[in-house]
């Protein structure tokens, strides 16, 4: 684990001790007035993959029954993106996201992704990650100057192209931080980022918070994952990251989705409820 991670978790952890790992101290609570808009908590179905699996709708009626306002796309399990339209607008669920491979946004399948993205009726198209053979600074720079030109071509469709990070895109190669490289490097007005808040703190990254005020308006959607106290994923609230301090200057950062995900639950049913009612109740 490198100094700068160290530091990001012993900040955290410190946090969640103080404030009961994931609840809110009832002084701080009291002086908090912010919360995050019911339209706003979506959940990304990653968490749900299981059981959408075997019941893409009936699992999409129960995260309704939650009270799930949102979901992010990834992995449709057999169905067309006008199949789960149907499905979504039966139960009352908008779609804002499709995760998207790098290689479909960067070659000739970006016209059927955006008019996918469309279908779903969704705002954003997602890269989830970058193929290990471009994790350099030059691999950075040359996915930037694909970012731009996909992102044109997202913002002529009415979308908006943007990336989700995992913890090595964190990581310091040659002395140059490769996220960095994508948020100095992309056209703001072209590629925007869907902050995976996990992978940010396993990453070593600067505090979310941070990010939020250094590169305004940059970061529309969050991945909102917990990390337990050994590391591993947690259901939101229950872990030792401190969400109301990453979503201080959320506005600034231009947040406009807070999508749950948990990589591996147990019962994704009940880690759904969990994180819902985290969400829901918190004050910021």
């Amino acid at each position: 684990m490198d100094r700068t991670r160290r530091t990001f978790l012993g900040t955290a952890l410190g946090t969640a001790a103080a404030a009961g790992l994931g609840t809110v101290p009832a002084s701080a609570a009291g002086s908090r007035r912010r919360r995050i808009p019911p339209s706003g908590i979506g959940m990304h179905l990653y968490t749900m993959r299981t059981p959408l699996a075997t019941d893409f709708r009936g699992t999409l009626e129960r995260l309704a029954g939650i009270g799930y306002a949102t979901v992010g796309v990834s992995g449709r399990h057999g169905h067309s993106a006008a199949g789960i339209r149907r499905m979504l607008d039966g139960t009352g669920l908008r779609a804002v996201l499709e995760h998207v491979g790098y290689d479909i946004v960067t070659g000739a399948g970006l016209p059927q992704a955006l008019e996918d993205i469309h279908t779903l009726g969704g705002r954003w198209i997602v890269v989830p990650s970058l193929p290990g053979a471009l994790h350099s600074p030059a691999g950075y720079r040359e996915v930037a100057r694909q970012f731009n030109r996909a992102g044109l071509a997202a913002r002529e469709s009415g979308l908006k192209l943007l990336y989700h990070n995992h913890g090595t895109d964190h990581q310091v190669v040659d002395g140059v931080a490769l996220y960095d490289i994508l948020l100095a490097e992309t056209d703001p007005e072209l590629v925007g980022f869907e902050l995976d808040l996990y992978w940010a703190a396993n990453g070593g990254a600067s505090a979310p918070g941070e990010l939020f005020v250094r590169h305004p308006g940059r970061f529309p959607a969050l991945h909102v994952k917990d990390m337990a106290p050994n590391g591993d994923f947690a259901d939101v609230g229950s872990g030792v990251l401190d969400f109301p301090a990453m979503f201080d200057t959320a506005r600034r950062g231009g947040v406009k989705q807070w999508l749950v995900e948990h990589d591996a639950p147990a019962d994704p049913f009940a880690s759904a409820l969990a994180s819902y009612t985290y969400l829901s109740r918190l004050r910021y």
